[in-house]
């Protein structure tokens, strides 16, 4: 599989990586408006993939896309210091403006991994400037926060998280829903496995692996500047079960008709997917708190995807 990268930064210098040295790519074009940047990270990434896979990945333009088949988009504009959401996405509009008809003019045929924030309206975005099927434009969504919950849960539970069905919808943000009541695993919900094992799920650990999950980002950036490489990992799985035709069941961000009476919005929702991208959409079962929640979560993307969108209409 052949996958171009816009954006050399931490974000997608790690994900060329990851896809490089999982073999999930075998031919990576990173892009970036620093080409000298590009150039440096696609030649540093080259000589590690002797240890691993025979692959290639080079620093290039929007015509050599032609042929991927997936395009990942980190490149965006981070929030600054007193910047309001809305100042961000106006930014980040006028930035995918001059990106994402370019791609969708050099691979046509292509399908769109949408990771640069606010992800979900960006997602939007990018489904309205490329006129692709929305089955072809996927945000990276709640995919690491879904890896981030089963993580903090199989720590406290003494389980892998890779045997944990536990998922994140909604917003890749601050409204993210935690659906605790249909997690399990084994087939065993995870609330009788915690009684069973003298360590129930008392409201203050929910309390403590809600914020593990819902404010891991601010910790990570607090510490180091960036988060990076759990996106990485997130993107790589993504590529993976779409080039390999998996039907794999991922919370990855697309475009909706109705969430919970929220028309025409862009969100996650537990998803099939593989080689024609979004094959469909599983809707999940939910408590009324949670179904309260998702629905809350729908209207704060919904009413910023509108904005974001009359951004563009205004041109």
């Amino acid at each position: 599989m052949k996958v171009g990268i816009i954006g050399a930064g931490s974000v997608g210098s790690a994900t060329a990586f990851a896809l490089v040295m999982k073999g999930v790519a075998r031919k990576v074009v990173l892009i970036d408006a620093n080409e000298k940047k590009a150039q440096a990270e696609a030649m540093d990434i080259a000589h590690a993939a002797p240890f691993a896979y025979a692959n290639k990945i080079k620093a290039g333009t929007y015509e050599d896309l032609k042929g991927c088949e997936i395009v990942i988009v980190t490149a965006g504009a981070n929030q600054r210091p007193g910047e309001t959401r809305i100042d961000l996405l106006g930014r980040n509009v006028k930035i995918f403006e001059s990106i994402i008809p370019q791609i969708a003019k050099a691979a046509p045929e292509t399908t769109l991994l949408i990771t640069a924030n606010p992800a979900d309206i960006m997602t939007e975005v990018a489904l309205k400037l490329s006129g692709f099927p929305k089955e072809r434009v996927i945000g990276s969504g709640t995919v690491l926060d879904t890896s981030r919950f089963r993580t903090l849960l199989g720590y406290y539970l003494g389980i892998s998280p890779q045997s944990i069905h536990a998922n994140v919808l909604g917003e890749h943000g601050d409204s993210e829903v935690l659906v605790w009541s249909a997690s399990d695993a084994g087939t065993v919900s995870l609330d009788k496995i915690a009684q069973d094992m003298g360590k129930p799920f008392t409201a203050d650990i929910k309390a403590q692996i809600d914020d593990g999950v819902r404010n891991a980002a601010y910790k990570i950036i607090d510490g180091k500047g960036a988060t990076f490489y759990g996106i990485a990992g997130a993107l790589c799985r993504i590529c993976s079960a779409i080039t390999n035709n998996e039907y794999a069941v991922l919370t990855v961000s697309s475009h909706h008709d109705d969430v919970e009476g929220v028309k025409g919005v862009c969100l996650s929702l537990p998803t099939v997917l593989g080689k024609r991208g979004v094959h469909k959409v599983i809707y999940p079962s939910l408590d009324a708190a949670e179904s309260k929640a998702l629905h809350d979560s729908a209207e704060v993307m919904k009413e910023y995807s509108d904005q974001a969108l009359a951004l563009i209409a205004a041109k």
